[in-house]
């Protein structure tokens, strides 16, 4: 089951309330950006976020589950999405945890002109 846009525009709005987030399609569901860097993922209409170190602390009695069949990341599971006041403690916790995006070689650049 894909998530539905109206689910993804529910968080999306929840989301927004905190900061700069943004999501991006990916075969009917949605990659979750924090700030440019990938924090979660949506799922059958549920928000899953990667298991860094301060997720788990301070989500320790979350369920976990797989976002897609074959994944090798079991990921938390947010029940309450409306609880901005948590998920922005975790949410500013894991950003510092995770790795800055890579940055995109402009193809463009590299070519060398004759």
């Amino acid at each position: 089951m894909a998530t539905s846009k109206e689910f993804h525009d529910y968080v999306m709005e929840q989301l927004s309330r905190m900061g700069e987030f943004t999501s991006r399609k990916m075969m009917g569901e949605y990659c979750i950006y924090y700030r440019g860097k990938l924090i979660g993922d949506l799922c059958d209409n549920t928000l899953l976020l990667k298991p860094t170190e301060s997720v788990l602390k301070l989500m320790p009695d979350a369920q976990r589950d797989y976002p897609y069949e074959g994944s090798k990341t079991l990921m938390v599971v947010v029940d309450d999405i409306e609880n901005t006041e948590l998920l922005s403690e975790v949410i500013a916790a894991m950003f510092q945890e995770l790795p800055e995006p890579k940055q995109v070689k402009d193809k463009k650049s590299s070519r060398t002109k004759k």
